[in-house]
């Protein structure tokens, strides 16, 4: 499941998953009851235990580990994926590029590979018409699965996002939990509606 993979010209090393806690792999589980009202297919964010499910028929989840963003960088709401790509090229917003200006470097842009902080795969999630800056995305930085110290994007491991990438597709719904509640009922408030209370920034998609 996390052997290497080769996608030449970019080489995804194994996951050495010594430095993974084992809840954060990849497996199907049964789907949590404050999600389990969900239709199969939707994508569903809980920040809070650091983890991402895609419900299934059943009464079953595949759940992957993520690592999310620090404090003061969290959103959360409802959107749909509106794009999704290999070996995304990665461009560091505005704001990143003033709290760090050795970014700056990649204003137009750092092409895909496995040296860029977007990983193996990118799903670009939006409200409506208006993109969130929000990303579902991979990682070369594996340690980081479980913990939160992105700008505010998910990221998994390359192996996970892959499957991902492939296990669902543009237009389907995901919902981000508010980080200081993940156990809390979901409630639907609209298509494309925030939740109400909780921080609504553009995270930098890191």
């Amino acid at each position: 499941m996390y052997a290497a993979v080769d996608e030449s010209p970019n080489h995804i090393p194994a996951v050495n998953l010594a430095r993974i806690d084992p809840q954060y792999y990849r497996q199907e589980v049964s789907t949590p009851a404050n999600i389990a009202m969900q239709k199969p297919g939707t994508v569903v964010v809980d920040p809070g235990n650091r983890f991402l499910y895609v419900v299934e028929d059943g009464g079953t989840s595949m759940r992957y580990g993520v690592g999310v963003g620090r404090d003061g960088f969290a959103w959360s709401g409802d959107a749909t994926i509106h794009d999704k790509q290999a070996w995304p090229k990665w461009f560091p917003p505005k704001e990143m590029m003033e709290r760090q200006p050795e970014t700056a470097q990649y204003a137009n842009g750092m092409e895909g590979g496995v040296k860029n902080p977007l990983g193996a795969r990118a799903l670009y999630l939006w409200q409506g018409n208006k993109d969130t800056l929000y990303r579902l995305h991979g990682t070369n930085e594996p340690a980081s699965i479980g913990h939160a110290m992105s700008s505010g994007c998910i990221r998994l491991l390359n192996q996970d996002v892959i499957d991902l990438y492939n296990r669902v597709p543009v237009g389907a719904k995901v919902i981000v939990l508010p980080a200081q509640d993940p156990n809390a009922q979901y409630v639907d408030y609209g298509a494309g509606a925030p939740a109400p209370a909780t921080a609504q920034i553009a995270a930098a998609p890191l």
